[in-house]
């Protein structure tokens, strides 16, 4: 059977259809109630940290994408703008709320944008080049969201296995039900730029080449600190016992638009390097945690 060719309009349903279904969670529709607090915040709290601050960075990526992406097209803002910055602040919000709950500081979000985005979007008014960008755009939305359904999926283990019904449920649960569309709207974005041949072979391997440059774990922000608070988290949720299927999971998208014709390739070597030296950051820090999650 023939695929479905993907559209503007396939896209602009999508994300219709996500703000239609899955509006905002309002912090009143969660139950906080926490049983074991002194535990849950001891083997997660470093994890709810880092999730709340990516989540609550979302302002900041929403500066980024006006900088990368001045001519930005209609169904691109309505999802960032409408659908997904609504979500993922409320996301952030519960999530600090919780952590702030078991005693812990509020997380601290990077809402600077860095020189590095300026430096791009310098030239981004150059068509070629703003298409560049949006498929990083793209291919870096897909990781993130892709490593959010893992780590919200890892939580939700993790909570019931403490008996944490509360949070598993209304909090996490409500959350990682709204991400897997994020992730599918880039997948199909960047699947529409591969379709209808937008970038041409130099373009592709100048997005090579600044990925092998730039690629870096959701929420690290190119920052030492943020790389081994990463690594502490998938030590955690028990991603880096076994970092090869974790980073060939997180970067299928990436491969299919980047790497179609390389036969054998797991995954971009790029992404592993980047997942170990989290870890091994981690470590260096002094990071004894273990895997919390079952």
């Amino acid at each position: 059977m023939a695929r479905r060719r993907i559209t503007d309009t396939i896209l602009m349903d999508h994300v219709s259809k996500l703000g239609d279904e899955h509006p905002p969670i309002l912090l009143e529709t969660v139950d906080r109630t926490v049983k074991r607090p002194e535990l849950v915040a001891r083997d997660y709290g470093h994890i709810l940290d880092y999730l709340a601050r990516v989540e609550l960075e979302v302002d900041r990526n929403v500066l980024e994408l006006l900088v990368l992406l001045p001519e930005v097209s209609e169904v691109d803002r309505y999802f960032y703008a409408d659908v997904w910055q609504p979500q993922e602040i409320q996301h952030g919000l519960i999530l600090d709320r919780l952590q702030t709950d078991l005693g812990l500081q509020p997380s601290e979000p990077m809402l600077e944008v860095q020189m590095s985005m300026k430096m791009l979007g310098a030239l981004a008014h150059i068509e070629p080049i703003q298409e560049v960008a949006r498929m990083m755009y793209y291919l870096t939305g897909a990781a993130t969201e892709r490593q959010a359904v893992l780590a919200y999926n890892a939580m939700t283990k993790g909570m019931q296995h403490l008996g944490e019904e509360a949070i598993a449920d209304t909090i996490i649960g409500q959350i990682k039900r709204q991400e897997p569309g994020h992730f599918a709207f880039y997948k199909m974005s960047a699947e529409l730029m591969v379709q209808d041949e937008v970038l041409k072979p130099w373009q592709l391997w100048l997005i090579r080449q600044l990925r092998r440059y730039s690629y870096g774990v959701v929420g690290t922000n190119q920052k030492k600190q943020y790389a081994a608070d990463a690594g502490g988290l998938m030590v955690g949720l028990g991603f880096a016992d076994d970092m090869e299927a974790y980073a060939r999971e997180i970067s299928r998208v990436e491969k299919a638009a980047l790497f179609a014709n390389v036969k054998g390739l797991d995954f971009p070597s790029y992404v592993l390097k980047a997942l170990r030296e989290s870890v091994e950051m981690y470590r260096e820090r002094g990071g004894l945690g273990e895997r919390v999650v079952p």
